[in-house]
């Protein structure tokens, strides 16, 4: 077989994508449960503080009815846009961004249904999250969440 540049081309570019798919597709996601009780608690997401590395998606499963997933204002790596999902549906979110992410459900923040996604193991922007206005349940809740990140 005779190698031309062409074909070592075309081998290289083959060779890389193959590499990038196979990257990509095992990227792990994290699932969280949107729950109206867990253990003692109500209004709760199953996990409050999950970790991903850049690439990976967490999925939000609408266990439990009239919740949602929506970042907060502010709460968010520089140049992330607005997030929202529907109530009572399931929704994910890939993390292409490095810093922490806040989140509440917009009809339970009150009553303490926060959560925080810490992409790529970036707290670059902790000091801005804890500037958040958090209100009733969550600013005790926020407080000691920090203090486990």
């Amino acid at each position: 077989m005779r190698y031309t540049l062409k074909n070592i081309a075309i081998l290289t570019v083959a060779f890389f994508l193959t590499i990038v798919t196979f990257s990509t597709s095992f990227a792990a996601n994290v699932e969280v449960e949107m729950l109206n009780k867990q253990d003692k608690e109500r209004m709760v997401y199953s996990q409050k503080i999950v970790r991903v590395n850049v690439g990976e998606k967490v999925i939000w499963k609408a266990t439990s009815k009239g919740h949602n997933v929506e970042f907060i204002k502010g709460g968010v790596p520089e140049g992330v846009k607005k997030f929202k999902s529907k109530t009572s549906k399931d929704t994910d979110y890939t993390f292409d961004v490095p810093g922490i992410y806040a989140y509440w459900c917009t009809p339970h923040k009150t009553m303490g249904m926060i959560g925080f996604v810490i992409v790529g193991d970036d707290k670059s922007n902790l000091e801005v999250i804890k500037k958040l206005r958090f209100s009733g349940k969550s600013k005790k809740l926020a407080k000691e969440l920090f203090s486990s990140l």
